[in-house]
């Protein structure tokens, strides 16, 4: 039997340090990053993604950053379209592909083939509830998926008619709500033999304090100045994949002069720490992964350590 191909997956929650890591872990073994994030894939989004800067990327190739334009619809089965030559051409170099990134999903999508996401595809389906948003409108829509998803229902906005159709094909197609089918094990085998590095904090508060330090941060950089060109291009509206990107719908209310700058700061710093929640509920699904905490008596351990621990821990040279 063939021996599988080895690659590394740097994951955990935002703000936990996942990019510092996977670019250190990129030195040590000769590897290249593949970014695993849904929102870092989309161009001219840079500040809001938290997308490593050229200076923090240094020597190491990075993939899948800024591959996508801002207005385009992009799957799980897209991606791993897109990253899955990326991946044998790393390896055909000789070097390790390391994913990095929060959405755990994309990375699923290429290890089983997306296998679990195509069995929920029927575009009869997928159409009949179309016609019900057209016809009858989002609200009625959406109330069908609270009827038969109410968890699914109350994350995803009515106005966000592609997700929420998503959604209720998902529910039709297995018999099973999206907000539970997002928690099944692939059953399928793995084409790939990937180590997987999940981070995690021991400490919530500290976690919380990332979170807020990273908005703060992202304003200074430029946040606003970014969301707002995506903005007057038209980019932020309807159920473009831009508007659903936590750190940019959340400005909307402000740009329009409905809301003031603190309250949205407010806004997409909670709705960073849900995220995070919920980023952690999926990792913890990977019943194989290697489980890091990344702080220590409420200070952040430092990269180097963590390095070395995984290189041991993982039998890395």
């Amino acid at each position: 039997m063939e021996q599988k191909k080895k690659v590394l997956a740097v994951l955990g929650p935002t703000a936990s340090g996942k990019t510092a890591l996977a670019i250190a872990l990129a030195r040590r073994l000769s590897g290249e990053v593949i970014s695993n994030d849904s929102m870092q894939i989309y161009k001219g989004m840079t500040i809001g993604t938290a997308a490593p800067t050229r200076e923090e990327m240094g020597e190491i190739p990075h993939h899948m950053i800024g591959a996508v334009p801002p207005g385009a619809a992009f799957s799980c089965a897209d991606y791993a379209a897109m990253a899955t030559p990326i991946t044998e051409e790393v390896l055909a170099r000789g070097k390790l592909p390391i994913f990095c990134g929060g959405t755990g999903l994309y990375l699923d999508a290429v290890l089983y083939g997306d296998g679990l996401s195509q069995s929920t595809k029927n575009p009869a389906v997928r159409a009949a509830f179309e016609k019900v948003a057209q016809e009858h409108g989002t609200d009625v829509l959406h109330g069908l998926l609270a009827a038969v998803d109410p968890a699914s229902a109350a994350e995803i906005h009515p106005n966000n008619v592609r997700r929420v159709i998503r959604a209720l094909e998902i529910y039709e197609t297995t018999g099973v709500p999206k907000s539970q089918f997002d928690g099944l094990t692939p059953t399928s085998t793995a084409k790939y033999n990937c180590a997987r590095i999940v981070l995690t904090f021991s400490s919530r508060e500290l976690l919380y304090a990332r979170i807020d330090r990273r908005v703060e941060n992202m304003l200074k950089a430029g946040l606003i100045e970014e969301a707002r060109r995506l903005y007057e291009d038209g980019l932020l509206g309807g159920d473009a994949p831009a508007a659903q990107a936590i750190g940019y719908k959340e400005l909307l209310p402000y740009f329009a002069g409905e809301s003031t700058l603190e309250a949205a700061t407010q806004a997409i710093c909670q709705n960073t720490r849900r995220y995070a929640k919920r980023q952690m509920t999926w990792f913890r699904r990977y019943k194989d992964a290697h489980i890091v905490y990344v702080d220590e008596d409420g200070q952040m351990r430092p990269t180097k350590a963590l390095v070395q621990e995984l290189c041991t821990a993982l039998c890395l040279p």
